[in-house]
């Protein structure tokens, strides 16, 4: 099986539960266990929690993400996109407890999350133009079994 969607939305908070709902909706198709839906849950949740709150910042309510989703050959890709402030460093951008907003409290565990929930992540950015994540996860499930 093959599908795939796009979504655009603007880059609130609010909008992070909204990407989570869609995401979840979506990768059921996959016939995904409660574990590995909560794993892309959370992914999702953290990529689109980094654009808000790091790619646009103030100006995130009149910004857009973008979230594109793939299914194929049981594997779940997310691509999360937006047009922000980009990142300098990548690789120290994805170091455990490294924050552009020290000030907000942030924990720097957002690609440390990813990581940790997906079993593949990679991260593009150009410094004023944006970012883009890509995360995939191969989904067993009962899919599986049947198969």
């Amino acid at each position: 099986m093959e599908n795939s969607m796009t979504m655009r939305f603007l880059a609130l908070s609010g909008n992070e539960s909204f990407a989570r709902a869609v995401a979840s909706a979506f990768f059921a198709q996959l016939d995904p266990t409660m574990a590995e839906l909560a794993d892309l849950k959370t992914a999702v949740s953290e990529a689109v929690t980094n654009c808000v709150v790091h790619a646009y910042g103030d100006d995130a309510p009149s910004n857009y993400i973008t979230m594109a989703m793939t299914l194929k050959d049981n594997v779940a890709t997310v691509v999360i996109e937006d047009t922000g402030r980009g990142i300098a460093d990548v690789e120290q951008a994805k170091q455990p407890f490294f924050t552009s907003a020290p000030e907000l409290e942030r924990s720097g565990m957002g690609f440390s999350v990813m990581e940790a929930f997906m079993d593949s992540l990679t991260v593009e950015s150009t410094v004023g133009k944006g970012t883009r994540v890509t995360m995939a996860k191969r989904v067993g499930g009962k899919n599986d079994e049947r198969e």
